[in-house]
């Protein structure tokens, strides 16, 4: 197995890449873990502080584990106060049973501490950093390639990935269809259409010639030759990871990835206002004909919903972020879920 694609990249023995899942999902655990089998993780800064993204990075260091870091650009206001206001009603009796005013939640429109998260990788840097949502603007590249990381942008469709190889960036992620989780599309107003992952990968390897990690529907080991086969440097994997035993998923969505009666997934933006791919339920069902776009403040608002209802053992309620290929998360180690995927390479 030739490590080059991959290790010029990465610096890794095996092209498995750990992808960053925000909310919990990727502890510096799981990041370690993967990285212990010849994988490369991603520490998601989605939603952290700066002080607990430099802690997370600290706890890596401390164990000699070299790791990436996703950062969230943020986006213009999607959504105005009369919408919100609408849609804080239409779902406030799913807060209910936890004491929750939903309809008098405030509206909360930030931009993830984009500015500190900069200043500290650009203080602390680590090897590669990834961006999702969107371009950052080119000082903020200038700056994250002077502290000497390598900088990857999360693409959707042929024409963001030119306009990120016109800024300059150094590689790019590229995430199709399948995969679970945000959509890392730049206009949400007005996505792409659906593309596979393996698809997108040859065509953006053919429109830029830019290294390109694979991103989406990895169900097994055949997936990563045909993604590799495709032109990928290297494959991230998310879904898998989640019911390993260094996952922070919450034992609600551990369950709900093994319940027979979970039957699809599905994109939905009722949870968070920006188009998601997980395990349909009844939230989704009951709110996604209605759901404005508006991401983060419908995120802000269903967010004491969805933790509330996780810790109740309510999957209805819940983000339960999946892609295509969750029918093969198991349980176990991280490690052996590495194996897995590597080992016919």
């Amino acid at each position: 197995m030739t490590a080059q694609p991959w290790s010029d990249l990465l610096g890794s023995p095996s092209p498995i890449v750990g992808a960053p899942m925000a909310g919990g999902a990727s502890t510096p655990d799981l990041v370690r873990a993967v990285t212990a089998a010849g994988g490369f993780g991603f520490v998601p800064a989605g939603y952290r502080t700066p002080d607990a993204l430099a802690a997370d990075l600290a706890a890596l260091r401390a164990t000699g584990t070299p790791c990436g870091v996703n950062l969230f650009v943020p986006g213009p206001r999607e959504i105005d106060e009369a919408t919100f206001r609408r849609y804080a009603r239409q779902i406030a009796a799913e807060g209910e049973p936890y004491g929750l005013d939903l309809a008098g939640a405030p509206l909360v429109h930030d931009d993830d501490h984009w500015a500190d998260k900069l200043d500290l990788l650009v203080r602390d840097p680590v090897p590669v950093v990834s961006l999702t949502f969107g371009l950052p603007d080119p000082a903020a590249l200038a700056a994250l390639r002077r502290a000497g990381s390598r900088v990857l942008v999360t693409v959707t469709c042929v024409d963001e990935a030119r306009a990120a190889q016109d800024l300059g960036v150094d590689a790019l992620v590229a995430q199709g269809t399948e995969a679970g989780g945000h959509s890392g599309t730049h206009t949400p107003r007005r996505p792409a259409p659906p593309v596979s992952t393996r698809t997108l990968v040859r065509d953006v390897v053919g429109a830029t010639g830019l290294p390109v990690v694979a991103a989406g529907g990895v169900a097994g080991p055949d997936d990563v030759r045909d993604l590799l086969a495709a032109g990928a440097c290297a494959v991230a994997v998310g879904t898998l990871l989640l019911r390993t035993d260094e996952s922070g998923a919450s034992r609600t969505h551990r369950d709900a990835l093994a319940d027979p009666a979970r039957t699809a997934t599905v994109l939905t933006r009722a949870f968070t206002g920006r188009p998601a791919r997980g395990l349909r339920n009844a939230f989704i069902d009951r709110y996604e004909p209605v759901a404005p776009l508006g991401y983060p403040e419908l995120h802000h608002l269903t967010r004491p919903l969805r933790a509330a209802a996780a810790a109740a053992g309510h999957p209805d309620r819940v983000h339960l972020w999946a892609g295509t290929g969750y029918r093969q998360a198991t349980t176990g180690p991280a490690s052996a879920v590495v194996d897995r995927l590597t080992a016919p390479l």
